[in-house]
């Protein structure tokens, strides 16, 4: 399922014309998100490459993001995935409490960049997530920290509510993604 993420009412981004998110579940405890930035991505701060790996800090520079949950109101995961091969996992028992890492294998990631687009796929496989049964549907928040050359940052989501960017909020999970189909 395609969704073009939007820019917060006060965030400014000249490097960036769009954001569209792909999101899948392939299979039982399964994520499957394509990123495509589009615009100049040469005006774009991409941190260098790494070895994979968890990092703390990532939404300080260009990321995306995937809040994950089963129900409103209740427990999710945060996910960030950097350009450079670095991720972090968080659960949540509620609104920005209970902070702890999630236990994940560490997602594939795969990125690319020609001249009118920069492109972010990850594969995540979330089974241990207790913030996230297998069966049933996955409330999606999706989300995008965009650091453009000369240190502006800009914040894209599905939705934002009102006031600053907060991706934790309950109005940024505004995409459904129904259990995987088993035969």
């Amino acid at each position: 399922m395609r969704r073009t993420l939007k820019l917060h009412p006060d965030s400014r981004c000249d490097a960036v014309t769009a954001i569209e998110v792909e999101a899948a579940r392939p299979a039982a405890g399964r994520l499957r998100l394509r990123y495509r930035v589009t615009g100049d991505p040469g005006g774009l701060v991409l941190p260098a490459a790494a070895a994979p790996g968890r990092a703390e800090g990532l939404w300080k520079q260009t990321c995306f993001e995937a809040f994950l949950r089963a129900a409103p109101g209740g427990a999710y995961a945060e996910i960030n995935l950097a350009p450079s091969q670095l991720w972090a996992a968080y659960g949540f028992e509620g609104y920005r409490a209970g902070m702890r890492p999630a236990e994940i294998a560490a997602p594939q990631v795969e990125t690319g960049i020609d001249t009118e687009s920069y492109e972010l796929q990850a594969d995540l496989t979330l089974d241990g997530l207790a913030e996230l049964p297998a069966a049933g549907p996955w409330q999606l928040g999706l989300s995008a920290v965009i650091e453009e050359a000369g240190g502006r940052v800009s914040y894209w989501a599905l939705a934002h509510p009102p006031g600053k960017p907060d991706f934790h909020h309950s109005d940024c999970f505004a995409l459904e993604l129904a259990a995987a189909w088993r035969p």
